[in-house]
């Protein structure tokens, strides 16, 4: 539904097994994959799939799906293939049930071109942040508009996006990007990556930084932007924490009324006086 309201054509080939547990395009590649995931799902049957061909990072844990979605995304990309992938910002960090060795080994691997970390309140009826992560087949070559690539092995891009947006008109509770910051996001990308339509790439104190795998390395395989790129302002800190304490005091007096007219009602069901 969420295709056909943007008129998007689109092949969807639904089965009751899931597309980890059935893949309904085995002997298919793509040039660019897009997704976003459930985040953590631990019933993805994959107790079934230990030696599954497309775990070539290392066997996902079972209780949580979050690198066997990568990994199936990787490994459905083309030969010069790009994928975006937005997961949980848990993915960036979780050592448990190795999927700290999975993400080293998928940045061993070159199979990690940039990560962007997004701002919360972007989804809708949850605060949550989450992550964006740009997978790629092939990073030592390549075209894009014209352009040829650079060679980007051994280096990952980090961008901090995580104070951008705005909160949408009429709500307190949910933010969106500008077109304007989504477009700074997107050609950093893209200078970075050496298409040179957009200019020259430099590291920008605060918002993006070009990480080789050594500084990654020091920093024992954890991808959170913020951890390379650098404080952001003051100013910019205070601003948001603002409007998050505000967010989150917002949800707190609703659920507290909430809770209220539960108790009251009960209270009138069972016939008990007050």
């Amino acid at each position: 539904m969420n295709l056909a309201i943007r008129g998007i054509f689109a092949d969807i080939r639904w089965n009751p097994e899931g597309t980890l547990l059935k893949n309904a395009f085995p002997d298919e590649r793509f040039d660019f994959i897009l997704a976003n995931p459930p985040f953590n799902i631990s019933d993805w049957n994959g107790d079934l799939l230990r030696e599954d061909q497309r775990w070539t990072f290392g066997t996902p844990p079972v209780g949580s799906a979050n690198f066997a979605w990568m990994a199936h995304i990787h490994h459905q990309l083309s030969a010069n293939g790009i994928g975006g992938v937005v997961m949980s910002n848990g993915s960036m960090t979780s050592t448990q049930s190795g999927e700290g060795e999975i993400r080293k080994s998928m940045v061993l691997s070159n199979a990690v071109d940039a990560i962007v970390a997004l701002p919360g309140q972007l989804f809708f009826g949850t605060p949550i942040a989450a992550c964006l992560w740009i997978l790629a087949k092939d990073r030592s070559n390549g075209t894009a508009n014209g352009s040829k690539l650079r060679d980007r092995r051994n280096e990952v891009l980090f961008i901090d996006a995580s104070s951008m947006g705005t909160l949408v008109s009429g709500s307190r509770k949910q933010k969106e990007l500008s077109d304007d910051e989504i477009e700074r996001v997107a050609n950093t990308y893209h200078s970075w990556r050496g298409e040179k339509q957009v200019g020259p790439y430099g590291d920008i104190p605060g918002f993006c930084v070009s990480a080789n795998v050594e500084e990654i390395r020091k920093n024992d395989f954890i991808m959170t932007p913020g951890r390379y790129v650098g404080a952001h302002k003051k100013t910019n800190d205070s601003r948001i924490s603002k409007e998050n304490l505000n967010s989150l005091f917002e949800n707190l007096s609703q659920q507290m009324a909430e809770s209220r007219r539960i108790d009251e009602e009960i209270v009138r069901k069972l016939g008990w006086s007050q």
